[in-house]
């Protein structure tokens, strides 16, 4: 049980060191990633109003993955719905935070399929 509450705490560690950095504004809001053991989710957050502009999940009532199979896959399909949506929104650049998460393996297909989208980072 230890092990478990150091992790989480070295990832909000993480996550605080990385939110000193990052802002998300209007024109270019904040691309936030968290992933849990199955689903990942995706959001553009404007932190200056402190609104979530645009989120899609693997958990969403819209997303059709289609033949898509294994969570990689999955992940960058996320990416590219949440591209589409935020070109629909006026939304063309954004700023990547990746959560604490290492950008590998999920994290890294989701950024890659926000990008083939259409999204700047």
């Amino acid at each position: 049980m230890a092990n478990i509450s150091s992790r989480a705490a070295a990832r909000d560690k993480r996550i605080k060191r990385i939110r000193k950095k990052i802002t998300g504004t209007s024109q270019r809001p904040r691309l936030r990633v968290f992933k849990s053991a199955r689903h990942i989710y995706g959001q553009l957050i404007d932190d200056a109003a402190g609104h979530t502009l645009v989120a899609m999940s693997t958990r969403c009532k819209s997303f059709n993955p289609g033949e898509e199979k294994g969570k990689t896959a999955l992940a960058k399909q996320v990416g590219l719905r949440l591209a589409e949506l935020a070109k629909a929104k006026g939304v063309e650049e954004v700023v990547f935070d990746r959560g604490g998460y290492i950008y590998h393996g999920r994290v890294k297909a989701l950024s890659e399929g926000a990008r083939e989208g259409g999204l700047n980072f």
